[in-house]
């Protein structure tokens, strides 16, 4: 009986069959092809029309013209593409810090309480994340209904902004970014937290304890001590939190439309009235190229500081 050939180290160099070979890309190849028709099929599509003059015409002829970089001059010199990319920028910013903020106090708040407490914040938390956009978005518009919301009769029953039971939330710009604010952050907030709460399990407590005894206070603790651990977590949720947020659509839409006088329009819902509402598909096409370019940028040093965070643990 003959022995296999090795090599210099003694293991088998026994020629693999061709079939062994190619088997993960066959594994792979469902996969493979539900990601080219569902995401790479329609990115490509939405780049090719970005370039052309598509509108509701060509919706029904077929018919569209090559026109370069047209759609992209005329966007970048549209005030109102800069104006809603600045309240974007702004929005995010304030709904990305509310969610983390709001977000790791819970998840330290659930390091405190005991089980049974701890179990039931986890269940309506989970809830509260599992609960539609849509949905969501509809019962808050009722909460803040004037004439019979919830919210407008607790705050008259407070006596503190003096009666708000006509109060229109949507029809004001302050009060329609609050309410908004309120239901994006509402919605981040159990993502977040049980993310962190799960980080949290893992502090080995020699750290904390090894801190007390050198006399260091709560807020000692958390700054030298839970924060750095916490670092690569924190730019993990600040990160998925800047793309869902910078991409919120169903709540402004629902409540608010982006208004009142388009002071609640965002990139989204400029996106959306280009191209489905004046039927300047191109345009909004393009629009959205430059959305996506911007996330991407922002991604890729959120992304650059992971890693880094990474190897300094």
């Amino acid at each position: 009986m003959t022995t296999p050939r090795t090599g210099t180290a003694g293991c088998s160099t026994t020629p693999r069959s061709p079939n062994r070979t190619r088997a993960h890309w066959w594994l792979l190849t469902p996969a493979g092809v539900v990601m080219l028709t569902v995401t790479v099929a329609p990115i490509a599509f939405l780049v090719c029309t970005s370039f052309t003059d598509y509108s509701r015409r060509s919706l029904f002829t077929g018919a569209y013209r090559t026109v370069g970089l047209q759609q992209y001059t005329e966007l970048l010199t549209d005030a109102a593409f800069w104006h809603s990319l600045a309240r974007t920028v702004l929005f995010t910013a304030a709904m990305v810090a509310g969610s983390i903020a709001v977000g790791t106090y819970v998840a330290q708040l659930m390091t405190r309480v005991g089980r049974t407490l701890r179990t039931v914040l986890t269940v309506v938390m989970i809830c509260a994340w599992a609960m539609p956009t849509v949905a969501s978005s509809l019962v808050w518009n009722w909460l803040f209904q004037p004439g019979y919301g919830v919210v407008n009769w607790l705050l008259t029953q407070l006596r503190v902004f003096g009666d708000m039971t006509s109060t229109d939330w949507s029809n004001d710009p302050a009060l329609a970014y609050l309410s908004i604010w309120l239901l994006v952050v509402w919605q981040a907030v159990p993502f977040i937290a049980l993310t962190l709460y799960a980080a949290l399990t893992q502090l080995p407590a020699e750290r904390q304890e090894a801190a007390r005894l050198d006399g260091a206070g709560e807020w000692r603790l958390w700054w030298n001590i839970t924060l750095p651990f916490l670092r690569p977590t924190l730019m993990l949720v600040t990160l998925m939190s800047v793309i869902w947020d910078f991409n919120v659509f169903n709540q402004i839409w629902l409540v608010s439309a982006g208004g009142p006088d388009d002071a609640t329009t965002t990139l989204g819902i400029f996106a959306y009235r280009t191209a489905f509402v004046g039927f300047h598909i191109g345009q909004g096409a393009a629009l959205s190229v430059v959305t996506t370019a911007i996330l991407v940028v922002v991604s890729a040093f959120y992304i650059r500081g992971l890693l880094r965070s990474g190897e300094d643990l």
